[in-house]
């Protein structure tokens, strides 16, 4: 029959199979160890959690959970045998400066070419309804109404007050 290593009192055997102590106040106090969780990202949603266990170190270590997206797990940096971060290989910057044959080259053609104009500025359409409608419609929307009750209201449109509405939601106003 198993014993507390703490009491020495007979343990249960369904215990036994677990832990080496028994259940009185003073052995768990001094025999309880905390357990060591990690979190998993499964996916975008959730997380899973795992109790960090020899089998779960070699499931991490073989890249079960890789990021699919990244390629690997953790950073997306490679690090070298030293620990240290790799550096990320640069792409060659362009030449600063241009020859001055092709910035003649460049001016000779600006001379040539016809001006551009810029486009005017779009103007906004005006809006079928006025300020004071707006903001009775937003009123009576935020009392609850439906827009069919607040277009006869108003003397506008279903469709028009629907407009309003939901102009203000994406301004951010509702």
């Amino acid at each position: 029959m198993a014993q507390c290593v703490t009491c020495g009192s007979e343990l249960h055997p369904d215990r036994a199979k677990k832990y080496d102590y028994c259940m009185k106040p003073e052995c768990q106090e001094k025999n309880l160890k905390g357990l060591t969780m990690v979190a998993v990202g499964v996916n975008k949603s959730a997380e899973q959690y795992l109790l960090l266990d020899e089998q779960t170190k070699d499931e991490l270590a073989s890249g079960k959970f890789a990021d699919q997206r990244r390629g690997s797990f953790g950073t997306s940096v490679p690090t070298s045998q030293t620990g240290a971060p790799t550096p990320r290989p640069t792409r060659p910057r362009p030449a600063q400066h241009q020859p001055a044959e092709h910035k003649r080259a460049q001016h000779k053609r600006a001379q040539h070419e016809p001006a551009l104009r810029r486009p005017a500025p779009a103007r906004q359409a005006p809006k079928p309804w006025t300020k004071s409608q707006e903001r009775l419609a937003l009123l009576y929307n935020e009392q609850g109404r439906r827009p069919d009750e607040i277009a006869s209201k108003l003397g506008l449109s279903t469709y028009t007050v629907t407009q309003i509405i939901l102009g203000s939601r994406n301004r951010g106003k509702l």
